[in-house]
């Protein structure tokens, strides 16, 4: 059996596809590993398909894997089956522009744009959630971010959950995400963040090591496991409470929740965190305690070295100052 039919995944929504004719393509066994939109790129037959423009196909689920609906980063195993329809439902081909959509700009140069962004806004479309994220505000500002093949997610180089606040780069233009991508997996990036965590932490200084992987139970969770992608997360305790640290913690790989997993693992999970922790109630703290306050990179444009600084957001300083009114 192929290794990603072992993977749960989300249910075929019927109504997005036209399935009467598709193509079959079997990953051979030298692709196995290959992130799916960079193998169907290179393998999937359209040699005129950009990247970008398979990630839009995956993102309107006209790809599947192994019957299923998955993610362009989704790695694939030998053997498995991934069909490629042929007719699919029309869906807009650009992002609508929305001018109410609300962030803050920090940063912008003629390669890239540093935004704050708040808690509760979703970072880029995807199918059932099109309207009212990031990137429908950041096409209203900057127009030219708009991508002629209808790319989904255009400039994102990196994601910040839904309610996670704080500091994101995004690119311009295709040479300035591409480089902006490099210096990320080669980690010439900084990002550090601050975290509020469940319980107490004994070392004032530490690394978390463990490889993250998706949870093989819920596909919607990432679980620590031996076959996962390598994962560190440096962190620094900062302050005590009675039942509470609050920790910076500097990003060494950017996995998916990453955070949030790792803290979880050692028994000191992110406040407000319902996914990995328990939710515990904190008096005014309706979301996860995660705050991305430090970005330090290179501009692709002149190479300028540069580091913002995104202040903790209100509802979070107001959650420490009743922890530091409560426990004084």
């Amino acid at each position: 059996m192929p290794a990603a039919d072992r993977r749960r995944r989300a249910p075929l929504r019927a109504e997005t596809h036209e399935l009467a004719q598709s193509r079959l393509v079997i990953v051979p066994p030298f692709a196995a590993g290959d992130r799916l939109d960079g193998f169907l790129q290179r393998h999937g037959g359209e040699s005129e398909r950009s990247r970008s423009e398979w990630q839009r196909l995956i993102g309107l689920e006209a790809v599947l894997l192994n019957g299923y609906v998955t993610r362009p980063s989704e790695r694939v195993a030998t053997g498995d089956r991934v069909s490629i329809a042929v007719a699919v439902v029309s869906r807009p081909a650009s992002v609508p522009p929305e001018d109410e959509v609300a962030f803050t700009v920090v940063f912008e140069d003629p390669a890239m744009i540093v935004v704050d962004k708040p808690a509760g806004l979703v970072v880029h479309p995807a199918p059932g959630n099109e309207r009212g994220t990031l990137v429908n505000g950041l096409v209203a500002r900057f127009p030219e971010l708009q991508s002629p093949q209808g790319d989904l997610r255009p400039g994102i180089v990196h994601r910040l959950d839904k309610d996670t606040s704080g500091l994101l780069v995004i690119g311009r233009t295709v040479s300035a995400v591409a480089d902006l991508q490099r210096q990320m997996q080669s980690r010439l990036t900084e990002k550090r963040y601050w975290v509020l965590v469940r319980g107490g932490i004994d070392e004032e200084e530490g690394v978390i090591d463990r490889p993250i992987g998706r949870d093989l139970r819920n596909r919607q969770r990432m679980a620590i496991r031996a076959d996962g992608r390598s994962a560190q997360t440096h962190f620094w305790v900062r302050e005590r409470f009675s039942g509470w640290t609050l920790v910076e913690a500097l990003l060494l790989t950017g996995r998916t929740h990453q955070l949030r997993v790792h803290f979880a693992s050692i028994g000191s999970p992110v406040a407000g965190d319902t996914t990995y922790g328990r939710g515990d109630a904190l008096p005014g703290l309706r979301r996860q305690f995660l705050h991305a306050y430090l970005l330090r990179l290179r501009s692709p444009h002149d190479g300028q070295e540069h580091t913002f600084t995104a202040e903790l957001a209100a509802e979070l300083q107001s959650v420490l100052s009743r922890l530091r009114g409560s426990f004084a």
